[in-house]
């Protein structure tokens, strides 16, 4: 699913212009985006958390040279799933008794 898709999707199911819907979604990842940004947690209840956490400096290796690395400390953004959609995924389909497994 694209941010496209969920500006239509709005545009269908409440009835706001695209161009309304389209500023609506924008301004969502916006609010969002800031909120990771100055670090905190972004929590939506039935859905997840979206987290900033922080990684330190460490020593790693070029892949394909078998080099030393020093990677540099970075913020990472991690996403919980709820336990609400954690079980909307893992329910079987209709007709089936269980999930499919690969």
């Amino acid at each position: 699913m694209t941010k496209a898709d969920i500006v239509e999707t709005i545009y269908e199911r409440v009835g706001f212009s695209k161009k309304e819907s389209a500023e609506l979604v924008e301004t969502v990842f916006d609010v969002i985006k800031e909120a990771l940004v100055s670090g905190e947690k972004v929590k939506f209840s039935g859905f997840g958390n979206f987290i900033v956490r922080e990684k330190n400096a460490r020593k790693g290796r070029n892949p394909q040279t078998g080099e030393q690395i020093q990677l540099e400390a970075r913020r990472v953004l991690t996403f919980k799933p709820s336990l609400v959609l954690k079980n909307e995924l893992n329910q079987a389909p209709e007709g089936r008794d269980e999930p499919s497994t690969f």
